[in-house]
């Protein structure tokens, strides 16, 4: 380090030193006194029981914070959120927070109102910990950065109290105590871990509670949600997160690209500013081993995420990712990281023993750089969330077109072959030359080719309530209200471009400040290719490439590209409800019909078969293919009268009992397929299953490895990443878990393995059992020998078939069009062609012994281009290969889907997959 360096960070710290004086003590309750240790110790870890027990401590001592539950958790825990300001603050907090949500939503204001409100207001910043648990430094940070909030005296933390509203937030309260109490069971500190915990820990998501915020299928996303967009909106969010990459001892903004085109440049922009105010924090408070950019993988484009859903509402998201365990470490050496560049400003010395407590005070470093920010610049960050929602209203009200890759493609593509046309340069005379050689007029034309009108942006979109699955389309804008927007119901029928549309019909305008997450919740993501350099593999998105959640529940949608209006009411006072519907017909009919195409007849189905009635599936009917029938008894149409009225599922009274071909339906046997630790699309699964009343159990290796499955059980559902080809047991399967297991817990123990399962498993299916397999779980085609192959291989120079390199082939987390064998009961219910959630998911061709086994594909690709939304690179190679199919095996079924049909509980377009192949395990009639 240079002399003038040195000097330039001696100032710069002897300054934060200046303004910081040391904590109060007396009536503030310290961390030390409450627990007998500071935050951030060796080897000790409160739990989230204390947790509250402090913060109601500490709102009883400090004039400075309250605490609010928001909801409640999973398990039912209070969920707590401290609100932190200045004492005179709270006597007008509730007009702080109507300032906040009025400058977001930025509706009926002029800009002088906005800018007496941005003068008169406070920032508001949200600031979490604990979302993954056992990133345990979250929730620690949170805490002893609330008791430095309420117990500091130094000049800045008053001036960030007076200018600041600090909404202090645990994300994850379920999983704070058990993963706590998991790490303290231990009585010998030393031996101490978080590892092998035994569930998830969030109940139904563990780590994918952070997958979960556009749709808030879960309580603890709809708490935030809540706050978040519809209650404070503050202006920036904070989400604490752990481990720092290798090397270094955080991730912090600014974030690599790309970064989504829907949402206002402001938003990337200021990331920019506070991850600047970050840096030069940590480095004038000589911390060193602080990465951003491309020193991590982590982007702006997906949305769904905690700080990532905030985007798209206008406020800036930010991410850290810190090492730290209470358990000391240490930094390793990686020698790339020992060089500095502007991704990595100040590295820091590797092979150094790193305590917990280092990581608490870089946390707390952070936090502190965000809030001396957005004090100093209070009015300015006001004033930008009312510009990004003015904006955005404006924007809706107008022409206006998002800018999509693959169109700049095309017209680069024109350009070059119009260049070659003329000769090479392509420079006719005419005008004043543009860049590249291209005159003024050529310019013009080509920009104009990128503005044709059929690719406006929607000015609003219509779902009428005539469409086939209106309760899918209830809770898609259901997950739009629980995100701040504002959805209409048409009160009477009404026409727009000459269109008819009845009453009871959902109107999502998008002249609202939100306008960013309604456009990416129905228009297709369109993610660049993004390639390091030519011939080179694609470089993985952060999560998902696409996810268009309107395309993903199979919603049926206009989007309407002029200003229109019509009887329309907004939605208030919480969710939309789904339409109550009647049963018609004659009240001593010998039964009722009711129809396959909305998931809700299912939970009707399951209320109607745990309540003793006799229901039936009928080949055909008056409601089309797969139409069930409900016998009548005594009792039989009150109950329907009740789900029609609760559920929205029409029943419709038959003149005589049906003729045709039918089953009989009963109550489920569901065996659901996890292990030690939990599996996330286990868990999501159990949420579906909740969610519609499907009776289920959860099975272990050590259940299935026992066999006498056909006596336990109809059907056996293997989700993604239970079972993996070359005979394991699928992702983290192969070790039967952790030493010292608690005793309620042992059951869980063990693996599958192709030797000790796959018999047991062919067995259950010849003796007349339903096994689905989900994702890679379609790997049980290798277990039971099955007639299928891998569709998506090319020949090697040694002549064998070789699965196709990352080069040719990569589509990460996107929405398909595939084409569907409607006339399969496996399909009933379906469209002709289906959108399916595709993360480089398996794909099947048939062996020549198929069509002698009866193997039956569902679901295939009938086209070179089959990619709604997202990225597919290579996507041609898809064509002809089959993504679901229903395979024989002696007297019962195994039905394989590639693409993940229940993922994330997001696609409603293909529960009924699922759900029609629960049913089918206890029907007479499998097939035609």
């Amino acid at each position: 380090m240079t002399t003038v360096r040195r000097s330039i960070l001696a100032v710069a710290i002897l300054t934060v030193i200046a303004s910081a004086s040391p904590l109060a003590q007396g009536t503030v309750t310290t961390p030390k006194q409450q627990f007998g240790h500071d935050i951030g110790a060796d080897y000790v870890l409160p739990n989230y029981t204390q947790l509250m027990e402090y913060w109601r401590k500490l709102e009883k001592e400090s004039p400075r914070m309250r605490v609010v539950e928001i909801g409640k958790t999973a398990e039912g825990r209070p969920h707590l959120m401290s609100i932190i300001t200045a004492p005179d603050n709270f006597r007008r907090l509730d007009r702080y927070r109507e300032i906040s949500r009025r400058l977001a939503m930025a509706e009926g204001l002029t800009d002088e109102e906005a800018r007496a409100l941005a003068r008169e207001g406070k920032a508001v910043i949200w600031i979490d910990g604990g979302l993954h648990a056992t990133e345990v430094l979250g929730a620690q940070q949170l805490m002893e950065t609330v008791y430095q909030l309420v117990s500091r005296t130094d000049p800045e933390t008053m001036r960030i109290l007076n200018d600041v509203i600090i909404l202090a937030v645990h994300a994850n309260p379920d999983g704070m105590e058990l993963v706590s109490n998991w790490y303290m069971r231990n009585p010998d500190p030393k031996q101490r871990s978080t590892g092998g915990i035994p569930v998830l820990y969030e109940k139904y998501a563990g780590h994918d509670n952070n997958r979960d915020f556009y749709m808030a299928a879960l309580p603890e996303s709809m708490n935030m949600n809540r706050v978040m967009y519809t209650e404070w909106l503050p202006q920036i969010m904070y989400n604490h997160h752990q481990t720092g990459p290798s090397g270094t001892v955080m991730f912090a903004p600014p974030f690599r690209d790309p970064f989504n085109f829907n949402f206002h440049p402001l938003v990337p922009a200021t990331i920019d500013l506070v991850g600047s105010a970050m840096a030069t924090r940590f480095i004038a408070e000589d911390k060193p081993g602080v990465t951003s950019r491309r020193g991590a993988s982590y982007s702006t484009w997906w949305n769904g995420g905690l700080r990532t859903t905030a985007y798209f509402h206008n406020i800036i998201g930010l991410l850290t990712e810190t090492i730290g365990n209470p358990t000391p470490i240490s930094i390793p050496f990686v020698p790339s990281r020992q060089l500095p560049d502007s991704n990595y400003w100040y590295p820091i010395a590797p092979q150094q023993e790193w305590k917990f407590r280092q990581s608490i005070d870089y946390s707390v470093t952070a936090n502190y750089a965000v809030l001396d920010l957005a004090s100093r610049y209070r009015e300015t960050f006001l004033w930008n969330i009312y510009e990004m929602g003015r904006d955005s209203i404006a924007k809706g009200n107008t022409d206006s077109w998002t800018p999509r890759p693959r169109r700049v493609a095309e017209i680069q593509e024109k350009i070059a072959a119009d260049r070659g046309a003329a000769g090479g340069g392509g420079r006719q005379g005419g005008g004043g030359r543009g860049g590249g050689g291209m005159t003024q007029e050529q310019g013009q034309k080509y920009f104009a080719e990128l503005r044709k009108p059929e690719w406006r942006d929607a000015r609003g979109y219509i779902l009428p309530s005539s469409q086939a699955d209106f309760g899918a389309a209830t809770h898609f804008v259901n997950a739009l209200i629980k995100n701040g927007v504002t959805v209409h119901r048409a009160t009477a029928a009404f026409t727009v471009n000459g269109k008819q549309y009845p009453a009871g019909s959902y109107v999502v305008k998008t002249a609202q400040a939100f306008r960013p997450h309604v456009l990416d919740m129905f228009e297709p993501q369109d993610h660049p290719d993004d390639i390091p350099y030519p011939g080179g593999a694609p470089t993985p998105p952060y999560d998902s490439a696409g996810w268009t959640l309107a395309y993903q529940m199979g919603v049926q949608f206009d989007r309407i590209l002029e200003g229109f209006d019509g009887p329309f009411a907004k939605i208030t006072g919480g969710l939309a409800t789904v339409p109550s519907a009647a049963v018609t017909g004659a009240a001593s009919a010998p039964g009722y019909y009711f129809g396959h195409k909305t998931n809700n007849s299912f939970i009707a189905i399951n209320r109607l078969v745990a309540a003793g009635e006799d229901v039936r599936w009928l080949n055909n009917g008056p409601m089309g293919e797969g139409t069930f029938y409900v016998a009548a008894k005594p009792t039989t149409r009150a109950t329907l009268d009740t789900i029609a009225k609760e559920l929205g599922v029409a029943f419709q009274a038959a003149p005589s009992a049906p003729t045709g071909d039918s089953s009989a339906l009963r109550k489920l046997r569901i065996a659901l397929f996890d292990r030690y630790g939990g599996m996330m699309p286990s868990g999501w699964t159990r949420l579906i299953f909740e969610n519609f009343e499907f009776p289920y159990e959860v099975v272990y290796p050590n259940d299935l490895n026992a066999g006498n499955l056909r006596a336990k059980y109809d059907v056996i559902v293997f989700t993604d990443g239970a079972i993996s080809a070359g005979g394991g047991g699928g992702r983290g399967g192969g070790g039967g878990g952790p030493q010292n297991v608690p005793a309620e817990y042992q059951n869980r123990l063990g693996s599958i393995s192709e030797q000790a399962t796959a018999p047991k498993l062919k067995e259950f299916a010849e003796q007349g059992g339903t096994i689905i397999a989900i994702g890679g779980s379609t790997a049980i085609t290798e277990w039971l020998d099955l007639p299928l192959k891998d569709h998506l291989v090319e020949m090697g120079p040694n002549g064998q078939e070789r699965g196709l390199p990352r080069e040719k082939f990569y589509v990460p987390g996107s929405v398909l069009r595939a084409a569907v064998d409607t006339n399969h009961p496996l399909a009933h219910g379906l469209p002709a062609e289906v959108d399916v959630f595709f993360d480089n998911s398996p794909v099947f061709a048939l062996t020549p012994r198929a069509a002698a086994a009866g193997v039956r594909p569902i679901l295939w690709f009938n086209n070179s281009t089959p990619l709604r939304s997202g990225w597919a690179w290579g996507q041609n190679y898809l064509e002809g290969g089959i993504a679901a199919a229903d395979v024989p095996v002696g007297r019962g079924h195994v039905y394989l889907f590639g693409p993940e049909i229940a993922f994330r509980a997001q696609p409603h377009g293909t529960f009924k997959f699922l759900f029609n192949g629960l049913y089918l395990s206890v029907a007479e009639q499998r097939g035609r």
